[in-house]
């Protein structure tokens, strides 16, 4: 409906009294309106010369004084409403309530993530109200609590590496007759756990292509820790394992029936960084005269620096060859897809074990009594120490050579900026001292959980009392993860972030513990300031590009950049189909 045009306009109103009503109101009726009657007569006579008249200018003066008084004597009486200065007084309580619970943070972090419509609209009720705090300091705490987070699962700059593994053309024309032959075969027996097994994997590879021999698929030893039997195609899909290597090493099953009954030579002395031209002075004649070559500990012995034909080759096998069975890649997958499904996930491989305090001479930091369980074992079983025995445990933990505890490791998280409500993939063993000495970082994060929680009822069951698979199913989760961070070195940790690297430098986080431990015990430092020397000092430990080459000695699937990547657009197209 259309309105008026003079709606806005104040009008006046005005009420007739006739003359002869006014005429009649005597001076004492006058009176007995305006004042009240308990006065006494002395204030009647005292004040009644002012009101005899009303057309005084001394009345009207008194009148509207009195007036004007009432009125703030009442508005005084009741000032609350006025304090917000807001139309929507509800709205400001809720505000409060939500600081104070701590949940605004986490509208704004699910928000940011756009994660779900209907949580964007709680954030944007909410967002409303923001300005009504004079101060402005809670808009700006918001904004810098929801940019740490987002900042936290930013992923690096992987300066448009991608994998790359051109081969030069006399290493695709030796590959003609190395496929073909038929009279030298390499049997390998790896061992330690999964991990480790994949690196003595990638080792025999290469070493039965620098022999030019078939390579008999790898025997895994038991593991004598976990008592894990499993065989090379339980853990590892076998026909893509031949598959991936078809032209460049030929792999078999089992000898054949030619050299069934041939005593292979066992070689036991392989040292530590063995070059190709060593090991083909060392085992060729020996291998083309007996027909069959057998290797056993394998772990480090081939050298890490080697012609860039080979380079590539150990990438390709471990980066495409070994890939994991399909059962195993099944109940992975399922894992990390429920992981992923609420937005980023952060995996932790804490290395937290027992057996991992007593090997590295360090200390778990619970209390007395399991430091006394690990000195004592250490004690009675000294060759499990594989740490330098000349260090003290404290000298150990200033040199950053132990593993981060779970209070370290919340510090650490907290610092870089992690946000309260990430959600927590933990790999690796049960840690020593239980679920208590996991307290520190479900008490701050309290979505937390390892692939026992994940699981439905019975999905584990196929793999129980089998740790090498049970390692696979973590690494999967940990590799399809945003963010990973190792508490402490190792083989899974070196393996992950090569793959990292290779599928585009996603976050890695490694942890610079020698520079960052005097920082963690002092106590009197202020948060902020540790929190800004902490980020400081990982700005350049997020899994950006690393380049192998400075690092001398280095194994290429830890840092494959650039021997197995590059960024140049006209090596691009040479990246291997698989």
């Amino acid at each position: 409906m259309a309105k008026s045009k003079n709606n806005n306009t104040k009008k006046l109103s005005y009420i007739s009294v006739p003359s002869q009503i006014i005429n009649s109101l005597s001076s004492s009726s006058l009176q007995s309106l305006l004042l009240s009657p308990k006065k006494s007569s002395r204030s009647k006579n005292r004040y009644l010369s002012w009101f005899t008249n009303y057309r005084s200018p001394k009345f009207w003066v008194l009148f509207l004084f009195l007036f004007g008084f009432l009125g703030m004597l009442k508005l005084g009486l009741n000032l609350d409403p006025l304090i917000p200065y807001s139309p929507y007084p509800c709205t400001t309580s809720q505000l409060q309530n939500l600081v104070s619970n701590g949940h605004l943070k986490s509208h704004m972090a699910i928000a940011s993530n756009g994660e779900n419509s209907h949580q964007v609209e709680v954030f944007n009720s909410v967002s409303h109200s923001q300005p009504l705090l004079s101060n402005g300091n809670l808009k700006s705490e918001v904004g810098v609590e929801e940019a740490e987070q987002s900042e936290f699962w930013k992923q690096p700059d992987g300066l448009g590496y991608r994998p790359c593994l051109a081969l030069s053309n006399e290493y695709k024309k030796a590959s003609v007759g190395i496929v073909k032959d038929k009279t030298k075969y390499l049997i390998v027996v790896v061992s330690g756990g999964m991990n480790q097994q994949r690196n003595q994997i990638v080792d025999a590879v290469v070493i039965a292509r620098i022999l030019g021999a078939a390579l008999v698929v790898p025997i895994l030893q038991v593991n004598v820790i976990w008592g894990d039997e499993s065989e090379f195609s339980d853990i590892f899909d076998l026909e893509h394992f031949k598959k991936v290597l078809a032209n460049d090493v030929r792999i078999v099953s089992s000898l054949p029936s030619t050299h069934i009954m041939t005593r292979p030579v066992e070689e036991k002395r392989t040292p530590l960084h063995a070059s190709p031209n060593w090991i083909r002075s060392r085992y060729l004649k020996r291998i083309k005269r007996e027909g069959v070559l057998l290797l056993r500990g394998l772990d480090s012995r081939l050298s890490k620096d080697l012609p860039s034909d080979l380079q590539k080759l150990r990438c390709k096998v471990a980066f495409h060859a070994l890939r994991f069975a399909p059962p195993i890649l099944g109940i992975g997958n399922k894992l990390a897809e429920r992981m992923s499904s609420k937005g980023p996930y952060l995996a932790l491989h804490l290395r937290m074990e027992k057996d991992v305090w007593v090997r590295t001479g360090c200390l778990p930091g619970l209390s007395p009594e399991y430091d006394e369980i690990v000195n004592n074992e250490r004690i009675q079983r000294p060759e499990l120490l594989t740490g330098r025995s000349n260090m003290t445990y404290h000298e150990r933990k200033l040199a950053g050579l132990c593993p981060l505890n779970a209070l370290e490791v919340t510090r650490l998280l907290k610092a870089l900026g992690a946000p309260k409500n990430a959600r927590i993939y933990w790999a690796g063993g049960h840690p020593f001292g239980g679920t208590e000495a996991l307290l520190p970082l479900t008490g701050e994060f309290p979505h937390f959980y390892n692939k026992e929680d994940l699981a439905l009822p019975g999905e584990l069951e196929p793999f129980s009392n089998r740790a090498s698979v049970m390692a696979a199913i973590d690494y999967i989760v940990s590799e399809n993860s945003d963010v990973f961070m190792p508490s402490h070195g190792g083989n899974m940790g070196h393996a992950i972030q090569g793959h990292r690297a290779y599928a585009g430098h996603k976050k890695y986080i490694t942890p610079d513990k020698r520079h960052m431990l005097p920082y963690f015990l002092n106590s009197s430092l202020p948060e902020a300031e540790f929190n800004r020397i902490i980020r400081e000092l990982h700005k350049d430990s997020l899994g950006q590009p690393d380049l192998r080459t400075s690092r001398a000695g280095k194994d290429v699937t830890k840092y494959p950049v650039p021997e197995c990547m590059c960024n140049d657009s006209r090596t691009r197209s040479s990246v291997s189909p698989y």
